[in-house]
């Protein structure tokens, strides 16, 4: 117990408003960790380990490269929010969960002191996972909606692991940037699957309306 209170008590301060992230010492890999869930996201200036495990989900791990700030975030698209007829997803009620979840993480990097012109993306997940994707493909929506954001903020992804049919657990390590992906070949249970289908459905009934405007 004692030992636990210690290692408590030298754990890196966080960011405020990110006080609700779980956060531990990784005996593994012996740093301070922080593990995200969907729909979170957690960025870090003490070289923090930051983990999740995706499925249909997006992650985006961005880092200022001169700095050494770097953060991760999870999440995943409403449905229906692709315009077919142009074949490309546009800014729609829909679509503003995915710019709040990345507006979200890039500003609270450029906030605790990063600059844009120093940010260095790699992006994870967008597998097909869900028993909902015989007929729509949300990873793949989740992957072509980041390309698309990217690309109009100017933010080219230097790595990169998405879409086939499997989840992964990733680490990323916020102050170097090293990214360790696990392919999760064989699941034991449908706890990935169950926590994105909650998911899904919390967001389906509530889009987030975001307003936020990097800078």
């Amino acid at each position: 117990m004692q030992k636990k209170a210690e290692m408590e008590a030298s754990m890196p301060k966080c960011l405020t408003g990110l006080e609700h992230i779980s956060r531990f010492w990784d005996k593994k890999h012996n740093i301070f960790s922080a593990k995200i869930l969907p729909g979170e996201y957690y960025v870090s200036m003490h070289g923090e380990l930051i983990s999740t495990v995706l499925g249909s989900c997006i992650s985006a791990c961005i880092r200022d490269v001169k700095m050494g700030i770097g953060g991760m975030n999870h999440f995943m698209l409403p449905m229906g929010c692709e315009d077919e007829h142009a074949g490309k997803i546009h800014l729609t009620s829909a679509t503003r969960y995915g710019n709040f979840a990345m507006e979200m993480l890039i500003n609270e990097i450029l906030k605790s002191g990063g600059s844009k012109k120093n940010l260095e993306v790699k992006l994870f997940g967008g597998g097909r996972v869900l028993s909902n994707m015989t007929k729509i493909d949300i990873g793949n929506k989740n992957i072509k909606f980041v390309h698309e954001y990217l690309q109009e903020e100017d933010l080219d992804v230097i790595a990169e692991d998405t879409g086939d049919v499997f989840p992964r657990k990733v680490l990323f390590f916020a102050d170097t940037g090293k990214v360790r992906v696990k392919r999760l070949q064989k699941m034991h249970n449908d706890t990935i699957k169950q926590r994105e289908e909650k998911y899904q459905k919390s967001i389906d009934e509530k889009p987030v309306q975001s307003d936020i405007e990097l800078f």
